[in-house]
């Protein structure tokens, strides 16, 4: 898909920080000189074309009482869609991804207290059959803000 100006300004706009008003699309096509439901259109197609994958607030998990950690097993190549239909199954999930290593699939658990944040993982090895799930919990948290400069990216011909 080929951004044009107005998409790669909206996304500049949305990463900086959405509205706190009660019609936030409304104020970003003003800013942007365009009427609420095309701002409301654009970002749909962009969903759409998974240039935007997740728009929402982000708050400290540890602040509001929760615990979490980093989890990695190891899937025979098989049965990667099985597992990852289990493990995606828990609210509590919130990321889980392939790498090439000898611990193919990683993901994160993220529960109210240490002892759901085991109970989560022992019934995943339950349910998968799997007996060895790495746990990583953080023990130190560092937070960073990335935000993609796309004025860069070229007109759409």
């Amino acid at each position: 898909m080929q951004l044009d100006s107005t998409d790669r300004r909206l996304l500049e706009i949305i990463q900086r920080q959405i509205p706190l008003v009660p019609r936030p699309y409304l104020e970003i096509a003003r800013e942007l000189g365009l009427e609420e439901t095309e701002v409301l259109e654009r970002l749909g197609r962009l969903r759409k074309a998974g240039i935007i994958r997740r728009m929402g607030g982000f708050f400290d998990s540890r602040q509001l009482g929760y615990t979490g950690t980093l989890c990695a097993i190891q899937v025979p190549e098989t049965r990667i869609e099985e597992v990852a239909a289990v493990i995606n199954a828990y609210p509590e999930v919130s990321h889980n991804y392939l790498r090439t290593h000898e611990y193919n699939m990683w993901f994160t658990v993220l529960a109210s207290s240490p002892a759901e944040v085991d109970r989560i993982i022992d019934e995943i090895k339950t349910r998968t059959g799997i007996d060895y799930v790495l746990s990583l919990p953080a023990e130190r948290v560092f937070k960073i803000k990335v935000k993609f400069d796309v004025s860069e990216v070229p007109d759409a011909q």
